[in-house]
């Protein structure tokens, strides 16, 4: 199941009530915010024990429609890479 940023405000408030929600969705957007401009840099953002995100250009080329077999023309573009910290990969697979 995913989580969705409605349910991790709810969480956040939760367990942490001395907060106000609407603090908390600020400081959300906040987080959120800076993170999306420095990928638009093209900067990496790093988040110990959590994982980096960067950028990666995807040069443009020559794909194809894979329903009609029709040639297209693709533009570059930028992607996002997930690397997950050290941290978090022994968590996920119970090797704490």
């Amino acid at each position: 199941m995913a989580i969705v940023k409605s349910k991790l405000l709810k969480q956040l408030s939760q367990n942490y009530p001395n907060f106000l929600k609407k603090d908390l969705e600020k400081f959300t957007e906040i987080i959120l915010k800076e993170i999306k401009k420095t990928l638009r840099r093209g900067e990496r953002v790093e988040l110990r024990g959590f994982g980096i995100f960067s950028t990666n250009k995807q040069k443009a080329r020559i794909s194809r429609n894979p329903r009609t077999g029709e040639k297209v023309y693709t533009q570059e573009k930028k992607t996002i890479h997930f690397k997950m910290a050290k941290d978090l990969f022994l968590k996920l697979n119970n090797h704490e």
